[in-house]
């Protein structure tokens, strides 16, 4: 069987881009050898994409300075990788993409949509399903209508910020404290704060302000912190995993917590009151259909002490580091979800 040429994207403009670096080695690794072609592409936090040797040197960071420019060609007619190496310009075919990207400009559509103009199949949700499921406000509407559970919130927007006291006034009539505020378009907790005061509040305010124009107050939840893996999507049935939940060592699951912190733990298959681990795997398929999503996603609950679940975020494009929740609930259920996860994408080609 002729090999197919798969390219690893990995890297990115976000502030997720050295997750997304330790994310693509553990993929690599995993990648069926007999019937890929592993080609990896790495994209520089200021945008310049390179096609780099080795898993070696994304390790040791050498491939910023190693890589050469490589770029995939939107034209449909070619499918192609275009590299550029001692003034030629080489066409590699492309057959699949795995884009290896958390956050913005790589997990939010822009990617996606690149791929769609390529028509070249990747791996993952298309473009609407990433572009919604990473703006938390889009996600709560949808949400909303599902009729699930999940935390209240208060929209809130940058350009307001100059009357400061009305806002937060607006926010203190409707919650008590602690409160959450989050930027709305941003991934794996950057830009979170967690407040306990009005003071604290307009810290975060102004933090989650650098981070995108839109954001979004939410009241605090008491539980335990879970995460269900999807996978399917499309003509193949949606299925959910078990639950892993996460033993945060901060005061909640922020960016350091979850990728600095030795003292995070994950738990699969924790006990959890009555039968919320069965209602928590519904909800997640039911939220992962109802953003059209396909072939991947994590979703994010808490669940009470009186066994209520409550929604908290649905990410299209979850890690695959060493400790990342997705790759493990998939392993406890005996499954190589990183080769089902590329035949799965090619199949949205085959139709």
């Amino acid at each position: 069987m002729k090999k197919r040429n798969l390219v690893a994207l990995f890297g990115g403009q976000s502030s997720e881009h050295a997750v997304s670096c330790m994310s693509v080695q553990n993929v690599a690794a995993d990648l069926d050898v007999e019937k890929y072609n592993v080609i990896l592409v790495g994209i520089t936090e200021d945008g310049h994409w390179l096609k780099v040797a080795s898993i070696d040197e994304i390790k040791d960071g050498s491939w910023q300075k190693n890589g050469v420019p490589a770029i995939l060609s939107p034209d449909a007619k070619e499918q192609c990788l275009l590299v550029t190496e001692n003034g030629r310009t080489e066409r590699i075919a492309v057959d699949v993409v795995f884009p290896v990207l958390h956050g913005l400009y790589g997990e939010d559509g822009t990617v996606q949509g690149l791929l769609e103009l390529a028509r070249i199949p990747y791996v993952g949700c298309g473009v609407l399903a990433s572009a919604v499921s990473m703006d938390k406000l889009m996600t709560k509407q949808i949400v909303k209508e599902l009729g699930i559970r999940q935390a209240s919130y208060v929209p809130v927007f940058k350009e307001n910020l100059s009357d400061m006291d009305r806002v937060i006034a607006g926010i203190e009539a409707k919650f008590a404290y602690p409160v959450f505020i989050k930027p709305s378009n941003s991934g794996s907790s950057r830009g979170v704060t967690k407040a306990g005061s009005r003071e604290v509040l307009k810290a975060g305010l102004l933090e989650a302000a650098k981070h995108d124009r839109r954001m979004l107050v939410e009241e605090a939840i008491s539980g335990h912190e879970v995460e269900c893996a999807v996978y399917g999507g499309g003509q193949e049935e949606t299925k959910a995993s078990g639950v892993g939940e996460i033993l945060a060592g901060a005061e909640f699951y922020d960016y350091d917590a979850k990728y600095h912190s030795e003292e995070s733990q994950t738990v699969i298959d924790p006990a959890l009151p009555g039968d919320s681990v069965q209602r928590i795997r519904e909800a997640a398929v039911r939220i992962f259909e109802a953003v059209d999503g396909y072939g991947i996603a994590r979703v994010d609950f808490f669940v009470t002490k009186s066994g209520e679940v409550v929604f908290n975020e649905i990410n299209t494009m979850p890690g695959f580091t060493a400790i990342s929740m997705y790759p493990q609930l998939w392993k406890a259920c005996g499954m190589d979800i990183v080769n089902a996860l590329v035949e799965h994408a090619l199949k949205r080609y085959e139709r």
